[in-house]
């Protein structure tokens, strides 16, 4: 198996896509998403710099995504939609919704939460997979 590559642009264009999957997720499930977490809207804002610091988080966690998706797709050597597309689902269900499901279960979280947080990585990673592939290496 060797190394396909790495396009850097894909990469970037990922993030950026899957961070912007993230806005577009949650202001449309943004209040049920709260409710699943057992929170008000008072309650999560805070104001300034720390308000400003989970969404530097989320960006580079989603940089972050987006090179180990590709390091993972161009080792395989299928850098095609359909490769990114396959390799997205399998990262999230072996990784992403089980840990998910093992912290949220511990935690007490709501099967609601898992399910709304859980579905915001798979259309990220669906979406990084296919912007990956799509523009190849």
């Amino acid at each position: 198996m060797a190394f396909a590559g790495m396009n850097y642009l894909a990469v970037v264009v990922a993030a950026l896509a899957g961070f912007g999957v993230g806005a577009v997720w949650y202001m449309v499930l943004g209040k049920a998403w709260l409710d699943a977490l057992g929170k008000t809207e008072d309650e999560i804002k805070d104001g300034g710099a720390a308000q400003a610091l989970p969404f530097v988080i989320a960006l580079v966690a989603n940089l972050v995504m987006a090179i180990m998706l590709a390091g993972l797709m161009g080792h395989l050597g299928n850098i095609s939609i359909r490769g990114g597309l396959i390799s997205a689902l399998f990262v999230w269900v072996g990784f992403v919704i089980t840990t998910m499901g093992v912290n949220h279960a511990f935690s007490g979280a709501s099967p609601k939460l898992t399910a709304i947080d859980g579905g915001h990585w798979l259309a990220v990673l669906l979406v990084m997979g296919a912007i990956i592939g799509g523009l190849g290496v």
